[in-house]
């Protein structure tokens, strides 16, 4: 599952929990002592898979940002000593320390004249004001670029098209007492989301999902909770039969002749691979769904080495091809980057508000909450606005001294920004008809990126409604799970259609008034595009009589409450063979100065997102510090030879 929202009363105040379970020490450690058994092989590759994060209830769940999706299949990690340190603006993320009050300004009069608005220079008549960095949207990617460039020192403005900051990010409450997200809808705990969200100063809005709360398959009409614990995998675990069970246990050790090597010259998908390391049925019945949840696309199409590019890499570390022997080596290897020095400085408050492993999180307000504390931020005490909504970027131009106008539309007209450095972090589609002056060849590569319809839809029931079996229910008078994913194979045969359901009340029980349970479905993807052309109205309709076939009683005759709609024309970036030569073509044909990113680049998973923005703002930083010693160089040279003749 992906990661949800806030957490289950058992849970602490911070919450978001996968469908699945996701890559963690304690719990891999725990899956690899069962694979050796030789059973449930399909626990421990979904786990490592869920760390991708999965659209239908996960960090980015759905195009995050512009540029992240989400996920409904991931799990957890384990918590740290909580550490209330607090820092000045410039401290960490391995990004140069900010310079001195004076030599920033020495350095940006040497540029520009720190921001002042002239009337030429490139902007085709329209008032220029020149700054150092330039960051197009304000989604989980854009906010957190955007965020890190300014702690490095430099000059930034964040360009947002709408009229409110977030991108996709979209968290929505109303007076009944509901709040539910129709973008990305929780996020998988990292130590770069967590100290994020303390340098914002947010991580007391933080929640968690119960991680104790099961995962759910729906199968032959039943559902199937995923195992927590090894011998539940072993002996109680009946969607895999034992044939299947030991079919994938042996691949997973890399035993031959059940396990056999890659094949040679050719690419493979998703379903190639694991169907090769872990047989048909755990690939039908298990990860099949999973792909669906962080996709929503189709495993026959999906490269592994791309898509899944941690479980791709445990067959590269493993001495037999196994996944076990692989997993065992990247433990290690965890082990080792975690307890370093430089890991502890670098994410020290990020790792001391980590949660208990298999969290999901979300924050307070909704993960829109993230975007608005970095506008905050960025524009406290500035002498201007840093995050400037309703800013529609209309065109990109590029200079000979390898600086960059970019022309937007705004509230107050026409106005552009110049920079040496411009970052696009919108959705292939939407970045390639602004690179049409500066990169065409990149902006024509970046159209192969396929992006399929996905609606969201969040749907809220009375729990007398309810099946006496759902999981929960008898117990306690409601859900108890994270959600659940459905198979391919088994939604034709039920005459269903959604991919899955997050359970958004069961993982943040504040988020819906007592006697509800809210749930949030997804539906649409690149196995039924037809969603994209259907109306809203037979969409929920649509959503409404699958949650009734899998969680309510027969015969139940009440009208759902229809919160909210979402359709998304194209969601979420498909990782198809041939993805990763298509954005090594994209870096060869993009020009020094312009960085292209964003979730078809660094991954789907909210993490991801926020991992990109830390890692590009420290190749922009000292990208754009080069560029302006260097110009301050040429000038220097010229003053002097200016000063020469005088001199004589």
């Amino acid at each position: 599952w992906g990661q949800t929202k806030t957490m289950a009363s058992a849970a602490p105040p911070r919450s978001h929990i996968p469908l699945l379970p996701r890559e963690g020490r304690r719990g891999m450690k725990s899956n690899i002592m069962l694979l050796i058994i030789g059973t449930a092989i399909a626990v421990s590759i979904i786990g490592t898979m869920g760390s991708s994060g999965s659209f239908i209830g996960t960090s980015a769940s759905i195009r995050a940002s512009k540029g992240c999706a989400s996920s409904i299949a991931t799990m957890g990690h384990s918590t740290a000593p909580l550490h209330h340190v607090r820092f000045g603006r410039n401290f960490h993320n391995g990004i140069s320390p900010a310079d001195s009050s004076r030599e920033k300004l020495m350095r940006r009069e040497r540029f520009v004249a720190n921001a002042k608005v002239a009337a030429a220079g490139g902007g085709g008549g329209v008032p220029v004001e020149e700054v150092e960095a330039i960051v197009v949207g304000s989604g989980v990617s854009g906010s957190s670029l955007a965020f890190h460039l300014h702690q490095s020192g430099l000059d930034v403005v964040c360009a947002e098209a709408n009229d409110k900051v977030g991108g996709n990010l979209i968290s929505k409450t109303n007076d009944d007492g509901f709040l539910w997200e129709e973008g990305p809808n929780t996020f998988q705990p990292t130590p770069q989301i967590m100290r994020f969200a303390h340098d914002l100063g947010i991580a007391d809005d933080l929640v968690f999902a119960n991680p104790t709360l099961p995962r759910l398959v729906y199968w032959d009409e039943k559902l199937w909770p995923l195992p927590m614990k090894p011998l539940d995998a072993v002996f109680n675990f009946g969607l895999i039969s034992w044939p299947g069970k030991i079919r994938a246990g042996l691949g997973a050790l890399g035993i031959p002749p059940i396990w056999q090597p890659p094949p040679q010259g050719r690419e493979e998908s998703i379903q190639e691979f694991v169907t090769r390391h872990l047989g048909e049925e755990t690939f039908t019945k298990v990860i099949d769904p999973f792909v669906s949840g962080v996709y929503a696309g189709d495993p026959q199409k999906l490269a592994i080495r791309a898509a899944l590019k941690k479980i791709y890499a445990l067959e590269q570390l493993s001495s037999t091809g196994g996944f076990i022997p692989g997993a065992a080596v990247r433990i290690a290897q965890k082990q080792e980057e975690e307890n370093s020095e430089q890991f502890k400085k670098e994410w020290r408050e990020g790792v001391g508000l980590m949660p208990p492993g298999g969290s999901l999180g979300s924050f307070k307000n909704g993960l829109m909450q993230m975007a608005e504390a970095t506008e905050k931020v960025l524009n406290k005490d500035s002498d201007k606005q840093r995050v400037r909504v309703g800013w529609k970027l209309k065109d990109v131009k590029k200079h000979d001294d390898n600086t960059y106008t970019a022309v937007f539309s705004t509230p107050e007209g026409d106005r552009a920004l110049k920079a040496p450095a411009l970052a696009i972090t919108a959705p292939a589609h939407r970045a390639q008809p602004f690179l049409e002056n500066v990169a065409p060849k990149a902006g024509e590569i970046l159209s192969k990126i396929y992006y399929p319809p996905v609606a969201s839809v969040t749907l809220a029931y009375p729990r007398e409604a309810l099946r006496d079996d759902a999981p929960g229910v008898q117990e306690t008078g409601r859900l108890q799970g994270f959600g659940h994913l459905i198979p391919r194979k088994a939604a034709y045969k039920a005459g269903v259609r959604t991919l899955g359901t997050i359970w958004s009340s069961s993982l943040f029980p504040t988020r819906a008034p007592e006697g509800y349970e809210m749930l949030l479905c997804y539906i649409g993807g690149s196995r039924d595009v037809g969603i994209g052309d259907m109306a809203e109205a037979d969409i929920a309709k649509q959503c409404d009589q699958d949650i009734r076939k899998v969680l309510l009683k027969p015969g139940w005759s009440g009208d759902a409450k229809t919160l909210g709609i979402r359709v998304w024309p194209r969601a979420i970036p498909q990782y198809e063979k041939g993805h990763l030569d298509v954005l090594e073509e994209i870096a060869q044909n993009t020009p020094e100065g312009l960085f292209l990113g964003g979730n078809y680049k660094t991954g789907v998973a909210f993490g991801d997102c926020v991992d990109y923005g830390i890692q590009e703002a420290k190749t922009i930083s000292s990208y754009v510090k080069a560029q302006l010693e260097k110009a301050a160089a040429t000038q220097s040279a010229e003053g002097l030879k200016a000063s020469e003749p005088l001199a004589a």
